[in-house]
């Protein structure tokens, strides 16, 4: 038997040279971002990044005109020493100098706070900046994204560090930009003593920024490889500390078991990064005793020079001053180019995040929806299947809903009234068949006029953790002034009394997640959640469930005025209950993706099918 492995092509050993060529063309690649970082950063705020290239260059020429200024106070110093004169006049031919190294630095002092704060300022505008494009793509993608797995880890990957990412580019690039003059300004100098040093600085610095480029790049697989486990992280958090399920983890013991699943997960990703971070540090420490031992070498060197005569002791304290700078100079350039490289990676799934496109297309000459509805919806043999699923969820659907019906759907759990309702609604297109409106595709209209068209409640509707008012204009947004069509919102929807007996009626915040919120029963919800459909002035009412958490005696009188709330409306309903559904001049019965049968409730009552038998199995339960 052949071994599982005898397919695969023989590995071939890689050579050193090979793996530090290889090195260097994925960190070159990482850098196609930089452009981007900066334009992000730029539109952040264009004021405080043109603050902070200046105080870049400033910072840069100081070191060396620093050290010119400690040769000139040397070699003063040593001038007056050897001449007999007055103590008085050798000091003033000193002050001078004493003055320019004050003044240098009292510059990079300043120089520096103003440098922070700047980056401060930036930090907080370039988050606002970035948060918005995040939010704002999210806005911009239809429901698929948002129902895929994928798409959330894709998420996280972009909003982890995106913004930090992004200055660091900025930061990183400018702080190079700053030790590259200030090398050159030190080299320059450092060049009439020994080329050689020059060179030294250079090589010597280099081992260490080949290892932790590699360390920071383990790093950011590790961190991106893990976000499914890093989402899990935050759901038992948010398990174990939200409101809606303390209750339930609390009467089920479920606290101890879940955080000990939470802490394995952090204790896993622990040692992952603990392992990354200690050979980091090993490698740097080994690194940098190396560099010690070629500044101390060089340092002995030039003490050498010094004692035979050959340099005078100013030119020595400057050549020690601009050999130490040049090596922390480059040692800071090449740990700015790792951080480049490394934000460069995270700022990667940031613009990775943002390239995405929303895969319904809205026409940009696309109809204005139809208001009122004159021909009615239709579906024409349309069948659908969900992204990256071979299974059809709608067989052939042919279905026409005509103006002002109301229509109600009816089947057990997954036979597809909800995406039937998800394809009405445009949040998907058909994957085969149209949906008409007026008789046009719903593709062929403006997708927003479209939606204005829609009033809809789902069965898992939003609470907004906001005040009633809030939650009730939500439904028409453009209206939220227009309190008179608030409250006529909540009459018809049930929610009238209920807001007459809040705190601050109208006024009054709903939920618990701020400080003097009112919660509300499942009921409740459900009324403010009815409202805010009944707020839209929509040609079609679509309602999941609407009534699923209502008592008996609320459900009566929300349907008891059912029919002058429908008026003039196409209304699509999906309920269990089969004493709301019989109020629809139409129920459409669903199994398995296909419309089994079509009728009144007389109709289908009298044909004594599946629907027949779903409502006797109820009505039974009620003798």
């Amino acid at each position: 038997m052949s071994s599982p492995n005898s397919t695969l092509p023989n590995r071939q050993p890689v050579s050193l040279t090979t793996h530090m060529l290889n090195q260097v063309r994925e960190f070159w690649e990482a850098m196609r971002n930089s452009p981007q970082a900066f334009r992000l950063v730029w539109a952040a705020s264009r004021r405080a990044a043109l603050a902070g290239a200046g105080l870049t260059v400033v910072a840069a020429l100081i070191p060396a005109a620093q050290a010119w200024a400690g040769k000139l106070i040397i070699d003063a110093i040593i001038a007056a020493a050897s001449q007999s004169g007055d103590a008085a006049t050798g000091l003033q031919r000193i002050v001078p100098y004493i003055a320019l190294e004050l003044g240098l630095l009292v510059t990079g002092s300043v120089t520096s706070q103003a440098h922070s704060l700047t980056n401060r300022i930036l930090q907080m505008q370039l988050a606002n900046h970035v948060n918005g494009l995040v939010i704002r793509k999210a806005i911009s993608l239809d429901l698929r994204f948002f129902e895929d797995p994928v798409f959330y880890d894709t998420l996280q990957n972009a909003r982890r560090q995106a913004d930090s990412s992004a200055l660091n580019i900025v930061n990183s690039t400018l702080q190079m930009a700053q030790q590259m003059i200030t090398i050159i300004s030190l080299v320059a100098l450092l060049v009439r003593f020994s080329p050689w040093l020059a060179v030294i600085v250079f090589v010597a610095a280099i081992p260490a920024f080949l290892s932790q480029s590699q360390h920071a790049e383990r790093a950011f697989r590790a961190v991106s490889r893990r976000a499914p486990e890093s989402r899990l992280l935050n759901y038992l958090e948010t398990l174990l500390t939200g409101n809606e399920s303390v209750k339930e983890i609390k009467l089920l013991g479920l606290g101890p078991p879940l955080l000990g699943r939470y802490q394995a997960l952090f204790e896993r990703f622990y040692r992952e990064d603990r392992t990354i971070a200690e050979r980091r540090a090993i490698a740097g420490l080994g690194w940098g005793l190396l560099s010690n031992l070629v500044y101390y070498g060089s340092y002995a060197w030039i003490v050498s020079r010094t004692i035979a005569g050959l340099i005078t002791l100013g030119d020595m304290t400057m050549f020690l001053s601009i050999f130490r700078h040049s090596q922390s100079s480059v040692r800071t350039l090449l740990d700015s180019l790792n951080r480049l490289y490394e934000s460069n990676l995270y700022l990667d799934n940031l613009l990775t995040y943002l390239q995405l496109q929303p895969q319904l297309v809205n026409s940009t000459d696309g109809l204005i929806a139809p208001a009122p509805i004159a021909q009615g919806i239709e579906f024409r043999h349309v069948s659908f299947r969900y992204p990256g699923s071979e299974t059809l969820v709608l067989r052939d659907i042919n279905l026409h809903i005509r103006p002002s019906e109301r229509i109600a759907l009816v089947g057990l759990n997954g036979a597809g009234k909800t995406t039937l309702i998800k394809l009405l609604t445009r949040l998907y297109d058909p994957t085969e068949g149209q949906v008409l409106l007026d008789g046009a595709d719903l593709r062929e209209y403006d997708l927003t006029s479209l939606h204005q068209r829609f009033g809809v409640i789902f069965q898992d509707f939003v609470r907004y953790q906001f005040t009633v008012r809030e939650n009730i204009g939500f439904g028409q947004i453009d209206a939220l002034d227009d309190f008179a069509r608030i409250t006529g919102a909540a009459d018809r929807g049930g929610a009238s009394s209920l807001v007459e007996r809040l705190p601050n009626g109208y006024d009054t915040v709903l939920g618990r997640r701020w400080e003097k919120g009112q919660e509300l029963s499942g009921g409740e919800w459900q009324k403010i959640a009815l409202a805010r459909a009944f707020m839209r002035k929509a040609e079609v009412l679509v309602l999941d469930e609407p009534t699923s958490s209502l008592d008996a005696q609320a459900e009566y009188e929300v349907f008891q005025r059912f029919g002058e709330l429908m008026e003039g409306r196409i209304a699509v309903l999906i309920s269990h209950r089969f004493s709301t559904v019989r109020m629809a001049d139409r129920i459409v019965v669903l199994s398995e993706g296909k419309i089994t049968e079509l009728g009144s409730h007389a109709e289908l009552i009298e044909r004594d099918g599946a629907y027949a038998h779903l409502f006797n199995l109820q009505a039974e339960g009620y003798r």
